[in-house]
């Protein structure tokens, strides 16, 4: 049993840390009203971004060994962070300053990001002339990856909690600040009201227009940070087209099931990244790949049992903010 453990955990963990970005990233969104359900689209430019910035700079360089270490993880992390707030910045000028539909614009944002990531990342592959459809930056995933030098010497508790790379730390770091900044500081407390009444919070003279503009584009940045880590650390530096799956969907459904809170979001994550792949631990006696597929429908199940539950139980505290998904309109109020 003890065995099983200590290869599951691990592979569940690195399984939910792109889930974890990318749920942190639209709880931040979510609580200044914006829905932003193009997440899938922003983490898949994040992270053809940060391949198109690591593929250049591996080119530039004579060799692995004349790569720039700290140029290595920088020029990837600019460029994801850059496509991302890009990425932001477009559903907000849609969505805030010309009051498109939320939905609409979540959903049309998801399939440029997707279009955008396959284009490009097709591009780079008849660049390379590959014999299969990838691109392989195992250099600059060498860095991302790379472990502390003595876990592996602290036995179980090396290989639970100190074997991953630098991002996963990262992303546990980035919800927690999150939950920090959004329960106890003025900050927080502001975009929590936009979220909750826009109207109200903006005759209390606070800059609704500001908040949502900052809360989606950064919101949007911790996500597209999701997908760079699945490239450069899960998928060990190869990018290939449509190779996310539905990694995207499932981190917006981990919003629900935290019940809008990033502190939850880091055990919730490795849940899901641990029920992802749990077909892969349960004997089921047969190799149908529709087997596969209704385990892989686990996390959703459980996502909508807990959308059951609190709607149920109807506590205010768990329910969405009040003007999710609503266009503000200054000259109603």
């Amino acid at each position: 049993m003890w065995s099983f453990l200590l290869a599951f955990i691990p592979r569940a963990i690195v399984q939910g840390i792109p889930l974890l970005f990318g749920c942190t990233g639209e709880i931040v969104t979510e609580k200044s009203g914006n829905l932003n359900l193009g997440i899938p689209g922003v983490m898949y430019v994040g992270a053809i971004s940060g391949v198109i910035g690591s593929f250049f700079y591996e080119k530039s360089v004579s060799g692995a060994a004349a790569m720039n270490p700290f140029l290595a993880i920088l020029i990837p992390m600019a460029c994801c962070l850059i496509g991302s707030l890009l990425m932001g910045l477009l559903y907000c000028f849609l969505t805030v300053t010309l009051r498109a539909n939320q939905n609409v614009t979540g959903l049309a944002m998801t399939t440029f990001g997707v279009g955008f990531g396959n284009f490009f990342g097709g591009s780079l592959i008849k660049l390379v002339a590959s014999d299969v459809p990838s691109i392989a930056l195992t250099a600059t995933s060498g860095y991302f990856s790379k472990s502390l030098p003595f876990a592996g010497k602290l036995g179980w508790f090396g290989k639970l909690f100190l074997s991953y790379g630098f991002l996963a730390y990262l992303g546990i770091i980035i919800a927690l600040l999150a939950s920090f900044v959004l329960n106890h500081t003025r900050v927080g407390l502001h975009l929590r009201s936009v979220g909750e009444g826009p109207s109200t919070a903006d005759a209390a003279g606070i800059n609704v227009t500001k908040y949502k503009y900052v809360a989606t584009c950064i919101g949007c940045m911790i996500a597209g940070l999701g997908g760079l880590y699945y490239v450069m650390d899960y998928a060990c530096g190869v990018w290939s087209n449509d190779a996310f799956g539905d990694r995207g969907w499932l981190a917006i459904a981990l919003v629900i099931f935290t019940i809008w809170r990033p502190n939850i979001s880091v055990l919730a994550s490795f849940l899901f990244g641990g029920l992802y792949i749990l077909y892969l631990y349960i004997p089921t006696g047969m190799d149908h790949m529709e087997y596969q597929e209704l385990y892989k429908m686990i996390p959703y199940v459980v996502t909508l049992v807990v959308l059951v539950v609190t709607s149920i139980r109807s506590k205010r505290e768990n329910q969405p903010p009040a003007s999710l998904g609503l266009a503000y309109f200054r000259e109603e109020r």
